[in-house]
């Protein structure tokens, strides 16, 4: 599972939310679990967007203390960062050659608005990749 922590300050009876990976991702809620959630939403809207236009994301950094909570990444746009990453420089024609799928197929597996893989082709791509696939309901 993909995070990156939130801070979260009381001020003025609101919770505010900030991202110190994500300066211009701010929120807030009237109660900490209102403005948790609208961190999940801010965070994964965010980097939706800048992922599909290209942008690298920093690495999630762990901070300590009260103010800090982990944020998760919604599935299909940690699959699709973790998918990038692990390409490594190789072209997407060249992974979906090793897949036996198009390369439009594989492209959609990339692009967190439309990754949707089933198990099965993530069985695949982990074989591609060398790595394992390992699945949880948490």
């Amino acid at each position: 599972m993909m995070t990156y922590d939130a801070k979260i300050e009381k001020d003025d009876g609101y919770y505010l939310v900030s991202f110190p990976e994500f300066p211009n991702v701010n929120t807030y809620g009237e109660t900490r679990s209102e403005a948790l959630a609208n961190a999940a939403e801010a965070l994964n809207g965010s980097i939706e967007a800048d992922f599909e236009r290209g942008f690298d994301l920093p690495e999630p950094v762990r901070h300590r203390g009260k103010a800090f909570h982990e944020i998760a990444l919604a599935p299909h746009i940690a699959i699709a960062v973790s998918l990038r990453k692990l390409r490594k420089g190789r072209s997407q024609a060249e992974i979906a050659r090793a897949l036996n799928v198009s390369p439009q197929a594989y492209q959609k597996l990339e692009n967190p608005r439309r990754c949707n893989p089933t198990i099965k082709t993530l069985e695949k791509i982990s074989a591609v990749f060398g790595k394992e696939l390992k699945v949880e309901l948490a």
